[in-house]
């Protein structure tokens, strides 16, 4: 599949079959995360592949809607901002900053390989580090279903180029 055919296909997916993800296609997907750019090279991050089924309970306590458990695996892109680069002009820590690149190449490798994901942002934080047992330098960033899907894509509307793009 064409680069821009991937990024036109990959949609918030909010339905997975049980169907397992083949062992050959997760390690595409983690390679792809573990290639992504980052500040100054450092690599900051770390990925967590959680086994649904083992901790869907554990699950449902850092995201509580019931698609997120559907999928076999949910991965995480964990931070450590003590090993991230700082602009030195203002000191502005990119952790959060490399860990989204991370998803981002994680996601659209995804799509590339006819699995679905869903960014999720708006996780309950303290229950994830419990569950992940970080330490206090390592911060989850983002989380994601990773799993084929059962559910039709939905299209959204979108700003047109000329509301969001300015030329100086």
């Amino acid at each position: 599949m064409d680069f821009f055919d991937i990024i036109k296909e990959r949609y918030s997916v909010r339905g997975y079959k049980p169907d397992e993800v083949e062992k050959e296609k997760l390690d595409k997907v983690l390679e792809a995360g573990i290639i992504a750019p980052t500040g100054v090279n450092f690599q900051p991050f770390k990925i967590f592949v959680i086994d649904t089924k083992k901790n869907k309970e554990a699950l449902e306590k850092i995201y509580p809607q019931k698609w997120f458990v559907e999928a076999p695996l949910v991965l995480c892109v964990a931070a450590d901002k003590s090993k991230a680069w700082n602009r030195p002009w203002d000191g502005k820590n990119i952790a959060d900053i490399d860990a989204t690149i991370v998803m981002d190449h994680i996601i659209l490798a995804a799509t590339a390989l006819g699995l679905g994901t869903c960014y999720i942002a708006a996780f309950k934080k303290y229950a994830a580090i419990k569950f992940l047992d970080l330490d206090e330098e390592y911060e989850p960033v983002l989380f994601t279903p990773l799993g084929y899907p059962d559910v039709e894509r939905t299209d959204r509307p979108r700003k047109s180029v000329n509301e969001l793009v300015v030329y100086k």
